[in-house]
């Protein structure tokens, strides 16, 4: 079951837990700064998109890359996208095939990906990248990549939870973050703020630096669980938010459970799903990210509910990936 991030992460002003922390933390910021110095990231002569976070835990990035990747495809591109392969038992560098791989050997946000678009996985992004390129790309998306510095990258997007914002604004482990804000902030080109700006993230940042606002919306199967016996699962940075959608659209669950972000789904895991499938006019429900780790004899009594950005401004993603295409 899921345990979810320390509670003093979240905090405005952090507690004693924070304070006792903090030389860890000093270490681990000190550590990413001296990365960034010794970089020398390999030029690729293909444009380079990152989309990236500053804190661990779910903030939409995945859902970020899925659309930006398909709006490359609609302007005629061909994107390949890039990935560590998080979770999985295979390191790379290897193209993932769906027909061959699982997401337990590739990792599970890869293999979502990869359902639709072409999908390295690799921790030398550079490596992929060459090997993406031999393979008739004509652009490249990172999911995540902002901490890694192997690629040079010609847009750095960062993605930001409007829930969470960047926590108590401690790295590492006396807070959320992956590297000080004001690092990772210095060389994003925007911030995509997905779901309601509950911290007034947005008044924050550099004013230079601009705040495209968004949120995620579900598919349109969320509209047949109204009024039925819900009971939901699922193992992603911020289960909270998948719970919440299913209320706001008329299918509170009856029942939530919750395994932590990247959860490798057992053999008991599935059986126990599978009992609870079978109560009387009960309906499982899960994100996509959960159920392409399920076995196939378990995904026919589980209801998928996809979600996709909303944009507050229509035209904003559009402007970036012109921004994208014309700064190689």
């Amino acid at each position: 079951m899921k345990l979810g991030p320390p509670h003093f992460w979240k905090e405005q002003n952090p507690g004693w837990q924070a304070r006792v922390l903090a030389p860890a933390s000093w270490v681990v910021g000190t550590l990413a700064h001296i990365r960034t110095l010794r970089a020398s990231p390999t030029v690729s002569p293909l444009p380079v998109l990152c989309c990236g976070n500053l804190s661990v835990g779910g903030t939409g990035k995945t859902i970020l890359v899925h659309d930006l990747a398909r709006r490359l495809e609609n302007r005629g591109e061909k994107p390949h996208i890039l990935s560590r392969g998080y979770g999985g038992k295979l390191q790379g560098p290897l193209r993932v095939d769906t027909a061959h791989h699982t997401a337990q050997d590739v990792g599970d946000e890869p293999f979502m990906l990869a359902q639709q678009f072409p999908v390295w996985i690799g921790a030398n992004r550079a490596e992929t990248a060459r090997l993406a390129a031999e393979s008739g790309a004509t652009c490249l998306v990172m999911d995540d990549g902002l901490q890694n510095l192997t690629l040079r990258q010609t847009l750095r997007l960062i993605t930001i939870d409007g829930g969470a914002g960047l926590g108590n604004g401690r790295t590492l482990p006396a807070g959320p973050l992956r590297e000080p804000a004001s690092k990772g902030l210095s060389r994003a080109d925007a911030v995509v703020l997905i779901g309601r700006d509950d911290t007034a993230l947005a008044t924050r940042l550099p004013p230079h630096l601009p705040c495209l606002a968004a949120k995620l919306i579900p598919s349109t199967a969320i509209r047949r669980l109204q009024g039925k016996q819900v009971i939901a699962f699922a193992g992603i940075g911020r289960p909270g938010k998948f719970f919440d959608m299913l209320s706001d659209a008329g299918a509170a669950p009856m029942r939530m459970i919750t395994f932590d972000d990247h959860h490798d789904y057992t053999e008991r895991d599935c059986r126990r799903l599978s009992v609870l499938s079978h109560q009387p006019g009960a309906v499982l429900v899960t994100t996509r990210k959960d159920w392409v780790k399920l076995p196939d004899w378990l995904r026919s009594d589980v209801v998928v509910i996809d979600v996709e950005l909303l944009w507050a401004d229509p035209e904003a993603p559009e402007r970036l990936l012109d921004l994208l295409l014309t700064n190689v």
